[in-house]
């Protein structure tokens, strides 16, 4: 699906740092920003990645694991076209069977693919809990304006879902860069729309995922949504992020190295 876009949208003008999509017409701070890809954002006793995973992260772990994924191996991802359709050479690579840039979320990846990828990094996948309280109440001590220390939002970009990557008109037509959307609560990215994420909470072999992805529009976007998935699906709106304990629990010999 491709969404639909009317009126003056702003223009695509070049590449920036990491791939990242340099846009006109759109407010300074997100035009310019430098790229948050692989920064971890400390929530007490645990972190959580700034940004989605990436494919340029998601090809270091390849890299260095020699892993294959599932989508590469049994033909393409998957795409809902009026019922899910393979589409062949669509994988994390190329999420859309093009080539495309390294700061785009890594996706066609399923629920097994993205625990150990979290697991090299030095994560793990949040639990659906951490997840909605990272993505809607701001923890920092020191917030910048207009976050407020304690509040909990009605969106995960704060009291309104404008700038988040939906179906509806905006600047992105399918997935967006890391960083390129408005920066929400705790200073997360994409916490609500552009891929929905993975989390642990299984029920009935299914894991929940959240947050919505481009192809929805902003409803999705709510913490409270129960959208549960196949662990084994593999799709071309579905992604990650990963936690991070910050209290030792023994050492990893196959994680990322620092």
């Amino acid at each position: 699906m491709t969404k639909g876009l009317s009126g003056a949208l702003p223009k695509v003008v070049g590449l920036g740092l990491y791939g990242a999509l340099i846009v006109s017409g759109l407010p300074h701070a997100l035009a310019q920003a430098s790229s948050p890809v692989g920064e971890k954002v400390t929530l007490g006793p645990w972190a959580m990645d700034r940004t989605e995973v990436t494919i340029g992260q998601f090809e270091r772990y390849v890299r260095a694991t020699g892993t294959v994924t599932r989508a590469e191996k049994e033909g393409g991802g998957f795409e809902y076209v009026g019922g899910w359709v393979r589409r062949p050479g669509w994988s994390w690579r190329k999420p859309d069977g093009v080539s495309a840039v390294a700061d785009l979320p890594a996706v066609h990846l399923d629920f097994a693919e993205a625990q150990a990828y979290c697991r090299w990094a030095g994560g793990r996948l949040p639990t659906g809990a951490e997840w909605q309280k990272a993505g809607f109440t701001e923890l920092r001590d020191n917030p910048p304006a207009p976050w407020v220390k304690g509040k909990t939002y009605a969106w995960s970009t704060g009291d309104s879902p404008q700038g988040a990557n939906t179906s509806d008109p905006d600047p992105w037509p399918r997935a967006a860069p890391a960083g390129a959307t408005r920066q929400g609560v705790n200073g997360l990215y994409d916490m609500g729309a552009n891929v929905w994420e993975w989390t642990t909470d299984e029920q009935g072999g299914q894991r929940r995922t959240v947050g919505g992805s481009w192809w929805y529009g902003a409803y999705n976007m709510k913490a409270n949504v129960q959208a549960f998935k196949a662990a084994d699906v593999y799709v071309v709106y579905l992604g990650f992020r990963c936690a991070y304990d910050l209290t030792p629990k023994g050492n990893n010999p196959n994680r990322a190295p620092s």
